[in-house]
């Protein structure tokens, strides 16, 4: 079966730059971005072998969340000054490699993800998957029978890979349902609120009673009396957390498939890192065990006496 994977750009940037050390070149440009960030695709590629791959970016345009909701991430810090110059090297080093990248004004990572599987629908009776590699939980409403959501959890040393089974264990729901949750328990990181006093466990037990939101309002004169208490008072707020929860898969996006074709990395990668001076990287990356496929073992003891254990 053939395997697209898609990478949630800034959620992994994210992760590498509060796991990883302060590393910098020589001159003084910080590294430990892109160091982290290929050091979790190389792990991705080696794990799942992918036949096409694109990379998904925010933008630091506002997205259509923002314009309904002007609160919306507004208590988030300011990103650091070390990260914003990383990213459009990591960016630099994707077309470097000749790795598909995608961003869109007005949107989040999150929208072209969903909007590229919405788009490869046609293609999953013809045998295609498709891995998100993502640390988000909103990404994980596009699981499907043929959509997966790899998750790092340290590093990417351990992942947990999460298909249907796994969704409706952790949430107990179906993947489709994570909205209507978001919507009814609201969410912190994300800065809205939904229904006060409805927590997890409530919101899931009512929507596995009512199904959705719609369902939920539906049969109000069914449920407690505080919980409808709740319901009623922030109406409002559940419609647009609900909003703000759903990602959005008819993003205006061209898209082919075949144009994101993977098949080894480009030399002009090895040039890159050693340019930052990210030599464990090139070795990791353009080894002659790797570029000949045939010392496995010596190929692993390299990788796990990188810079850095935890990648």
């Amino acid at each position: 079966m053939n395997t697209l994977l898609l990478i949630d750009g800034n959620a992994i940037m994210h992760r590498a730059f509060y796991a990883l050390p302060p590393f910098k070149t020589r001159k003084g440009t910080p590294t430990n971005v892109i160091y982290g960030f290929f050091s979790m695709l190389h792990k991705s590629i080696s794990d799942f072998h992918p036949n096409f791959i694109v990379v998904c970016f925010d933008t630091p345009k506002p997205t259509f969340r923002n314009k309904i909701f002007k609160d919306y991430q507004a208590q988030r810090p300011k990103i650091s000054d070390d990260f914003i110059t990383q990213i459009p090297l990591v960016k630099e080093a994707l077309d470097e490699a000749g790795i598909t990248h995608l961003e869109k004004d007005g949107f989040e990572a999150d929208d072209l993800i969903g909007t590229v599987v919405k788009k490869c629908e046609a293609a999953f009776d013809a045998g295609i998957r498709v891995l998100i590699l993502s640390g988000d939980r909103d990404i994980q409403q596009l699981v499907d029978k043929n959509v997966y959501v790899i998750t790092p959890k340290l590093g990417l040393s351990d992942i947990k890979m999460y298909d249907l089974a796994e969704v409706q264990k952790k949430f107990g729901l179906n993947p489709e349902q994570i909205p209507d949750l978001k919507a009814l328990m609201g969410d912190p990181s994300d800065n809205y609120t939904g229904a006060k006093g409805i927590g997890p466990k409530t919101a899931a037990k009512l929507l596995q009673q009512y199904e959705s939101i719609e369902g939920i309002y539906s049969h109000l004169n069914e449920v407690d009396e505080k919980i409808k208490k709740s319901l009623e008072e922030n109406k409002k707020n559940v419609l647009l957390s609900y909003k703000l929860a759903t990602i959005d898969t008819k993003v205006p996006i061209e898209f082919d498939i075949e144009k994101t074709k993977f098949e080894k990395f480009n030399v002009a990668l090895k040039i890159y890192f050693l340019k930052y001076e990210m030599k464990s990287l090139a070795n990791r990356f353009f080894s002659p065990q790797k570029l000949n496929n045939t010392n496995a073992k010596k190929a692993k003891k390299e990788k796990n006496s990188d810079q850095i254990g935890l990648f």
